[in-house]
């Protein structure tokens, strides 16, 4: 069992027959007797211009908590989180990141954003990690309006928690009528939740009776909730999809799973503030001086199975050409040698966790059950998946459209997607060291493969 668990010090991520150098080898080849086409061509135009472009330099620095204890963690251009990217929907974006002294390399994941494969940004499977004076360019069409961010997926568990993010956001081709913050969650190691780094109360200035769409971003490994004290909001959209006619709620709480996003409307009122609180810290939306309440956090949950109005998919989704069980468990074993309780998929561990494969243009199905004790924020790369039952209870209300999905210990989700996105993508817990643990696999599609190699030899180790 040990030595069955090790993996080689070179391996692919790249389906194969059962190769001693695949990440997988408990499937069929994806080739189909045909050259396989590798994921460095999954990119847009290069002779397509720049409509926006932003060069970020990363390196290692020391930060400080709000109280003023000091870490070793890392900087975008010499702040965490890194620089706000702002593009509209339709832009060429191009970003250059430059690794000025990170030993052990590092990329740019796109999280949320159905980018091209090539510009997925996982070490080893899309790209190298980016070494120390080295550079790496991901371009990609902003395809989606929405609330986005971008993080380190090379040793992921530890550069992420000490800084190496920031958020993207990608507004409508015409300019909204309603203003936005960005409400950036994150713990840095040691440390209490801030909001851009910020702990406590930050102040947003806002006129009497405006209107703001507040941009909510979880970037830790755990589950947050907002709130509204006092006061009542609407949820305009999760995960970058606006919700199909949400209607005003008040005194709920709203789950945001670690790497989700949420918008939420809020008014300020004629007199004082309006206040979105999350545990520890909050915004306080309105003008100078004014207050609002705050509050414990709500018991009721605001349920987005039924939340909304329903509207039509944009594919039929009751006949799928492939249906897939992801069965989440725990035990003990070993992973890539070393003993432990580990995480597993469908019962196996490590090498042996199944490779979902589908073909371009599929309608894919797939059942997640938790049958672990802790919660997992589930996220497949490059798609966005739509709920249609939790429990066996159909979903009733705007079309749940995700790409970061909490799952409660003995909880059930349907999910379903389309497969218009041809790569070789992760599928893993955004709990972030549970990836480390083994909750992590891929959804690959026929006929692609990728050259990069994984493994103790390769420089490469996304989670």
């Amino acid at each position: 069992m040990w030595w069955d668990s090790r993996y080689p010090a070179l391996w692919s991520a790249a389906p194969g027959a059962g190769s001693p150098t695949s990440a997988h080898g408990n499937h069929p080849g994806t080739a189909g007797g045909h050259t396989a086409r590798d994921i460095t061509t999954f990119q847009v135009d290069p002779a397509h211009p720049a409509d926006v472009r932003v060069e970020l330099e990363a390196r290692t620095s020391e930060l400080h908590h709000p109280s003023g204890r000091s870490f070793r963690g890392y900087t975008l251009n010499g702040t965490s989180p890194g620089p706000e990217i702002r593009a509209r929907r339709g832009d060429l974006v191009e970003v250059v990141l430059h690794n000025i002294d990170i030993a052990e390399g590092t990329t740019l994941h796109w999280h949320g954003i159905n980018v091209p494969a090539a510009m997925d940004g996982v070490a080893g499977v899309t790209q190298d990690a980016v070494a120390p004076g080295e550079a790496f360019t991901y371009r990609f069409l902003a395809e989606d309006a929405g609330t986005y961010w971008y993080h380190s997926h090379q040793v992921s568990h530890q550069q992420v928690l000490a800084g190496l993010f920031g958020a993207i956001i990608i507004e409508p081709t015409k300019a909204e009528p309603v203003p936005d913050t960005v409400m950036l969650l994150h713990t840095y190691p040691g440390g209490s939740r801030t909001i851009s780094a910020v702990g406590g109360q930050t102040h947003v200035p806002a006129l009497p009776g405006e209107t703001m769409r507040v941009r909510t971003i979880n970037t830790d490994n755990l589950t947050a909730f907002l709130w509204v004290p006092g006061a009542q909001a609407r949820l305009l959209a999760i995960d970058g999809v606006d919700l199909h006619e949400p209607g005003p709620f008040r005194d709920l709480k709203v789950r945001l799973a670690a790497g989700a996003r949420a918008d939420l409307e809020v008014a300020v009122p004629e007199e004082g503030a309006v206040r979105v609180q999350s545990t520890g810290v909050s915004l306080l939306i309105g003008p100078p001086g004014a207050t609002a309440p705050e509050t414990k956090v709500p018991d009721a949950e605001l349920d987005l199975l039924t939340y909304g109005s329903p509207a039509p998919a944009t594919f039929d989704t009751t006949t799928p050409d492939h249906h897939f069980d992801y069965i989440i468990g725990q035990r003990i074993g070993f992973l890539d040698g070393r003993p432990g309780y580990w995480w597993t998929i469908n019962g196996r561990m490590g090498r042996h966790v199944p490779m979902y494969v589908v073909r371009e243009g599929e309608v894919v199905a797939m059942h997640i059950r938790n049958r672990s004790v802790e919660a997992h924020p589930m996220h497949l790369h490059g798609h966005h998946v739509l709920v249609t039952a939790r429990d066996g209870v159909p979903a009733t209300g705007s079309p749940w459209w995700t790409d970061s999905l909490d799952v409660d210990p003995g909880e059930s989700y349907d999910i379903v997607f389309l497969a218009d996105n041809p790569g070789v993508w992760m599928d893993h817990c955004h709990n972030l060291p549970h990836a480390v643990e083994g909750l992590m696999t891929h959804v690959s599609y026929e006929g692609v493969t990728t050259s990069f190699l994984l493994g103790h030899d390769s420089g490469n180790a996304p989670e």
